[in-house]
This record gives C-alpha cells, structure tokens and sequence, in this order.
C-alpha cells in the first residue's frame, strides 16, 4: 500500500537528496516538483520491485483463485431479442 507521499521542490530534492533517499527507503515514496507539479517519484528498490514483477503468472492467479473448479454455464440465451422503439 502507497501511503501519501512527501513531496519536495526539486532545487531541496537536490540539496538534501540522501534525504530523500533514505525517507523513501524508510517511510515510502518520495515525490519530487518541477515549477509546482508532480515531475517524478523517488521509491526504494523493494518498493520498485513490487511493481515491475507480478508474483504470480496469469494462470497461476487464475488457478489460486476460489473460483477455480467452479462450472460456469457458457450456453448462450438464444431467445429472441425485444423489440425497441427507436
């Protein structure tokens, strides 16, 4: 989970940067402003690597799943369609 993050002006990013490194690494993501908007996050690795790679493949989720074993009726309603006023 991404709490808020602190934000700073890049000219006090620059001047306190192992600053910014190390609250990123000991409290979160660290947010960085260029002329008053969000330019850029600074994240620890671990946090890095949570999102570049899943944990799971997609049929490993699927199959870990509560779902998984459920039979689903896939049949398709032929019935016919009713009729609508245009």
């Amino acid at each position: 989970m991404i709490t808020k993050t602190k934000k700073w002006q890049l000219q006090e990013a620059k001047n306190k940067f192992s600053e910014v490194v190390r609250k990123a690494t000991e409290e979160g993501p660290q947010t960085v402003t260029k002329h008053g908007k969000d330019s850029v996050i600074v994240l620890s690795a671990e946090d890095y690597q949570k999102l570049e790679k899943p944990k799971t493949t997609l049929v490993e989720f699927f199959n870990s799943s509560p779902l998984s074993g459920v039979e689903l009726d896939m049949r398709r309603d032929e019935s016919m369609a009713r009729e609508v006023d245009l």
